[in-house]
């Protein structure tokens, strides 16, 4: 497991468990990685919270345009793998979970103990501002690269 916060490994340790997910990442609304469980490469890591910052943006606005307040989670489902994406507040920001889930759980499960996890790392997290950088100095270069790689260029 990678993790960029330490009081964040427990509790994403614990979910993982718990709710049998195959894989699962915790970024903030930006897309910055904050923890990770299950990928077994850096560039499927940042590819994953890429596209799952632009999915959770793009959802909160067609919940905008709608007059809809804002929606929970998105979640697909085919005959193998469900994938569970959720936005949810943290001390100093949004942070949203990704987590990737097989036919020996269900989404209830998954959904039960996502509410366990959040209510763990908002008891964790630390009060005062982070002192350590979030973003690695290679974001930039690790960014363009899972872009080259996702458009294929």
């Amino acid at each position: 497991m990678r993790t960029i916060e330490p009081w964040v490994e427990r509790p994403l340790t614990t979910f993982v468990a718990e709710a049998q997910v195959r894989v699962a990442l915790l970024m903030t609304s930006s897309g910055q990685v904050v923890a990770q469980h299950g990928f077994t490469r850096s560039l499927d890591v940042m590819t994953a919270a890429a596209l799952g910052a632009g999915i959770v943006a793009s959802t909160r606005e067609i919940a905008r345009e709608m007059s809809a307040g804002t929606f929970g989670a998105v979640v697909h489902q085919g005959p193998r793998l469900g994938v569970y994406l959720m936005p949810f507040e943290m001390p100093g920001g949004t942070w949203i979970g990704l987590a990737v889930f097989g036919p020996d759980t269900s989404l209830g499960i998954v959904q039960l103990f996502f509410g366990k996890l959040v209510d763990d790392l908002v008891r964790e997290a630390p009060r005062e501002a982070p002192t350590r950088q979030v973003l690695p100095e290679t974001f930039e270069d690790d960014l363009n690269q899972s872009l080259r790689a996702l458009f294929g260029r």
